[in-house]
């Protein structure tokens, strides 16, 4: 089908929509319809589109612990793809006129919601933030998740990961796709899908840069939740703004996502699981060329949560350390949690990153003498989307919407004195790779918090029976 007859069909009427239309059964929004933009390529890119998103788990390895979280991201893209949907259709029941939305901007906006996570590696954000700076870095020591050492070196393999989250991935394989499969589609309805340089509030549905709240991080929570907010948002000044008396169902948002990053998504257990991963992947890499494959789309577009399967599946004697640890998380023999404590909200500021090492430097004599490669430092941030800023004062809510009348509640007068100023946990944990060193890790740790901050920062002493195990 070419450009000519995907216009043709994007514009024709509900009616002619409909008949043209599929629609799959989801358990949390229920049927979803699929519009012609989703398969009027051909079948073998709607394939290739679902093999590649149905092979990454949303959750990443969240699953090997709470075994329901088994969902994937050909799941969550078709939640977001009708969420977008949902949403700039309500701007256009309201707006319409007033923005120009018409339906070229609904099917740009929805295809999207289910582009989005195209560019993903596996295991959710792991690939991008803990595999790739370890392998750019040359590190095989520290796990830091969000900063890498302030060095010549540091600073072009942070140039680098800037151009390498899976967002920016995304926009590559949008265009391998439609090269691969010769899609005739026009060029400039692409580059709208890719990036909005008019309309800016069609792009923040997707994804909000200016606070974070956008359709992608809806998908996990309650339906009736989100399309509460949804029903009343508005735009304003190129902008989706709320109601004033919905400021706390937007903050709940943002804390219930905080919530589930602390208790499911970095659960300690989780993060052992994710760091052994990484250990599997590097000691992998230089045979499987893993890390290359970001450079070639039709290599990434391979890459996914299978790799294990390809790993475990490879007799090669050069794999054998990574078969070893894969087994390892299978028959459940994970690196063992120590202790964590979170980093004091003045010190964050200037909080330059913990390493194996410190902690190593920091044990006194004892029956066992720790070598940097017995140690993990996992640093775990978590926060509202914004940093130590509250995203409530990135958001404008209005006081009452009608045709004739816009109030924008003034960004410098606080909705509510009862929301937090400082919205940012920084966690490090200290992990040892084999149980007999659990004791001399937790007692190394311990001194090292002492050392550094002159107190236990810890908020518990490392169980006896966990320090016994061997």
């Amino acid at each position: 089908m070419g450009a000519s007859s995907t216009d043709e069909l994007l514009k024709s009427n509900s009616s002619q929509k409909e008949r043209y239309s599929k629609h799959v059964h989801d358990n949390v929004h229920g049927n979803i319809y699929l519009d012609p933009v989703f398969w009027l390529c051909n079948s073998l890119t709607l394939k290739s589109f679902r093999g590649k998103l149905r092979d990454l788990k949303q959750l990443g390895l969240s699953h090997l612990v709470y075994p329901g979280a088994v969902h994937s991201r050909f799941e969550h893209s078709l939640g977001v793809y009708w969420l977008a949907g949902t949403a700039v259709q309500t701007l256009k029941d309201y707006q319409g006129l007033e923005l120009d939305i018409d339906d070229i901007d609904i099917q740009t906006v929805k295809l999207a919601g289910l582009l989005h996570d195209v560019g993903h590696g596996p295991f959710s954000h792991m690939f991008e933030r803990e595999f790739l700076p370890r392998v750019l870095s040359g590190s095989n020591c520290d796990h830091m998740q969000f900063s890498v050492p302030k060095t010549l070196l540091g600073t072009l393999v942070e140039i680098i990961l800037d151009a390498m989250t899976h967002e920016d991935m995304s926009l590559k394989m949008i265009d391998y796709i439609v090269d691969q499969h010769y899609i005739d589609i026009d060029s400039g309805r692409l580059n709208r899908v890719k990036s909005a340089k008019e309309k800016q509030f069609l792009y923040d549905i997707v994804a909000n840069g200016r606070n974070g709240i956008d359709v992608d991080k809806k998908t996990s929570f309650n339906t009736s939740f989100v399309h509460r907010l949804m029903e009343t948002m508005r735009v304003m000044g190129d902008e989706i703004c709320y109601r004033a008396k919905d400021y706390l169902t937007v903050y709940k948002l943002f804390s219930a996502r905080a919530d589930l990053h602390r208790t499911v998504y970095t659960h300690a257990k989780v993060k052992a699981i994710e760091l052994m991963l990484v250990d599997a992947l590097l000691e992998a890499n230089e045979h499987l060329g893993i890390s290359s494959s970001i450079q070639q789309p039709a290599e990434f577009w391979k890459l996914d949560d299978t790799i294990i399967n390809a790993i475990l599946a490879d007799p090669r004697p050069e794999l054998k350390k990574a078969r070893d640890i894969i087994l390892r998380v299978r028959r459940r023999q994970l690196y063992q949690f120590c202790n964590e404590y979170s980093v004091p909200k003045a010190k964050q500021e200037h909080f330059k990153g913990i390493t194996a090492q410190d902690i190593v430097c920091s044990q006194k004599a004892g029956e066992v003498t720790l070598k940097e490669e017995d140690v993990i430092v996992s640093i775990v941030k978590i926060d509202l989307t914004r940093g130590k800023k509250n995203p409530l004062e990135s958001t404008n809510f209005y006081q009452d919407y009608c045709s004739d009348v816009k109030f924008l509640i003034d960004k410098e007068e606080r909705i509510s004195h009862l929301l937090p100023t400082f919205c940012q946990d920084m966690i490090v944990r200290v992990y040892a790779k084999e149980p007999h060193l659990v004791e001399a890790v937790s007692d190394a740790f311990e001194n090292f918090q002492m050392k550094t901050y002159g107190e236990k920062t810890q908020v518990h002493s490392t169980p006896e029976k966990k320090k016994r195990r061997r």
